[in-house]
């Protein structure tokens, strides 16, 4: 074993490895992983919204600004078949596609924990920029080279905008094509910086999560952006979807300040 493989990450990825790999090369795993992934981390929310009714708590802690109350059980089912339907019908064949294009490799050593630090940040940042850029695009239909693109935003994002006040499994009811494009965008990233196949598993699921929280409708006393100011957080992205602009980047808030897109979170 490589010294500089600390053994706990070995033994991580010696288990993720054993006996996995023809489910880790599967073509419609990202797919898969990402709904997955995406329903299990909304679970707190929902029932956060169901304690709501009756939790002074709980109400306590949504975000402000005429949100009103939690969405109702009936509005989360019709959202999850929507989503459903998008992955099963575009989002599934389409990664796959992609998938069968990459040349996996899974190598018998595991990251070091500073690689797999470095490489999970360098993720973040580039998969930050590169949203900002997509979604800047789509609000101000204008594209690369600067050609106006007027029906970028109402044939692609629109569908995104009907939940003025977000909740968690709101997070990818989305048009198709931006769904596709959002999870394209994540996988090239991985593909960008070369990241080890641990990090890009850790890199994944951070992001599903940080999209959750993003669109949680709550303001957590434990949530990331009250720890890591660099963050935006639930309070940041819900004023994006309340003034219907500004707040362009999913994480992190230093491309909206630099473009002067930076808007004031919505107050709690």
């Amino acid at each position: 074993m490589n010294a500089t493989a600390t053994p706990v990450l070995q033994g991580l990825w010696e288990c993720v490895r054993a006996g996995q790999q023809d489910i880790l090369l599967s073509l419609y795993l990202p797919a898969s992983c990402a709904f997955l992934t995406h329903v299990l981390f909304c679970a707190p929310f929902l029932a956060l919204d169901a304690l709501g009714s009756v939790c002074q708590r709980v109400r306590s802690w949504r975000i402000a600004s005429g949100s009103g109350p939690p969405p109702s059980l009936w509005r989360w089912f019709d959202c999850f078949w929507r989503v459903l339907y998008k992955y099963v019908t575009t989002v599934l064949p389409a990664t796959a596609l992609f998938q069968s294009l990459r040349s996996c490799k899974f190598p018998e050593l595991a990251p070091t924990c500073w690689q797999l630090f470095v490489e999970v940040v360098a993720c973040f940042l580039l998969f930050d920029m590169l949203y900002f850029m997509w979604h800047y695009a789509m609000h101000s239909c204008v594209c690369v080279f600067l050609i106006r693109v007027p029906w970028l935003y109402h044939s692609i994002h629109q569908m995104h905008h009907q939940h003025r006040v977000p909740f968690a499994l709101a997070a990818q009811d989305s048009s198709p094509a931006e769904l596709l494009s959002l999870l394209l965008l994540a996988l090239s990233t991985v593909w960008v910086v070369g990241c080890h196949p641990l990090s890009e598993i850790i890199f994944h699921l951070l992001n599903s999560w940080l999209a959750v929280e993003d669109h949680c409708g709550y303001n957590l006393p434990w949530a990331l952006h009250r720890m890591l100011p660099c963050l935006g957080g639930a309070p940041f992205h819900q004023a994006h979807h309340s003034l219907q602009r500004g707040n362009y980047a999913p994480y992190f808030t230093h491309w909206d300040q630099l473009f002067g897109t930076y808007r004031t979170p919505v107050p709690y």
